[in-house]
């Protein structure tokens, strides 16, 4: 359990849900981890169990602020080589409701969230010559769904980022990778399906066959599946693997 050791790992919007899942895993992995979010207590918690290193406090639409998140970080546990950039948010409505300022703040927390983040670090992994980057996407990166239309779109920018960034870096020693999660079993999917009961009368339980009815494995997935896919391209054996947009949705894509 200590294949990384001596490295240092941000996770943005480690705080809960994949984040936690993830900075998790990268901890019991060896790596030293920084969790990044905009509320200080689950970070905290994060750290007082075990399960990172370290917190900063950062809304990952604020460029500035990030960079002074990283640049703390950095200060205290050393160079970052391994960058999972997972803060997100998602919100549902019809299009024609859809106004274009909801289309700006979709794409300023998935997509350019992952830009600021991206950009505080990868100058110095090119010049060390080892980087991993993974973006959490989703699987509306890869397909279309109603009623999520800037969410849709914010995802399949970001997927389309990653290849971009990894094409450029490919010679680097950096790679870039995007996880893309179909619905996961996270605070973000109960607020969906809380949603979901109240817009329709629907019961929870018919809610979620709802959002499954494409899923060949028929469960939501959990985030430590999420996790152990991170954990997998963060290893030194994931060296030939970028630019990859990965599907980890039960079947559907």
């Amino acid at each position: 359990m200590t294949a990384l050791a001596g490295h240092h790992a941000v996770v943005t919007g480690g705080g809960r849900g994949i984040g936690r899942a993830i900075a998790t895993a990268l901890s019991g992995a060896g790596a030293n981890v920084t969790v990044i979010g905009r509320a200080a207590a689950p970070l905290k918690e994060m750290v007082s169990q075990g399960h990172a290193k370290s917190f900063q406090t950062a809304d990952v639409t604020d460029a500035a602020a990030l960079n002074v998140a990283f640049q703390r970080a950095e200060a205290a546990s050393g160079p970052i080589s391994i960058l999972v950039a997972n803060a997100g948010a998602a919100q549902s409505a019809p299009f024609h409701k859809t106004t274009p300022d909801d289309f700006r703040r979709m794409f300023e927390v998935n997509t350019l969230g992952v830009v600021h983040a991206a950009q505080a670090v990868l100058k110095g992994m090119i010049e060390r010559k080892f980087g991993r980057i993974i973006a959490v996407a989703s699987i509306a990166g890869l397909k279309a769904f109603p009623y999520v239309s800037a969410y849709v779109s914010a995802k399949h920018a970001t997927v389309g980022l990653v290849r971009s960034l990894a094409a450029e870096t490919a010679r680097t020693g950096v790679t870039v990778n995007a996880l893309c999660p179909g619905y996961t079993d996270t605070d973000l999917v109960d607020e969906s399906l809380d949603k979901i009961t109240k817009a329709t009368g629907r019961s929870r339980e018919e809610a979620l066959a709802a959002l499954l009815k494409d899923s060949p494995l028929g469960r939501l997935i959990t985030p430590e599946e999420v996790a152990a896919a991170a954990l997998f391209l963060c290893s030194p054996q994931a060296a030939a693997i970028t630019g990859t947009a990965l599907p980890i949705a039960g079947g559907e894509i």
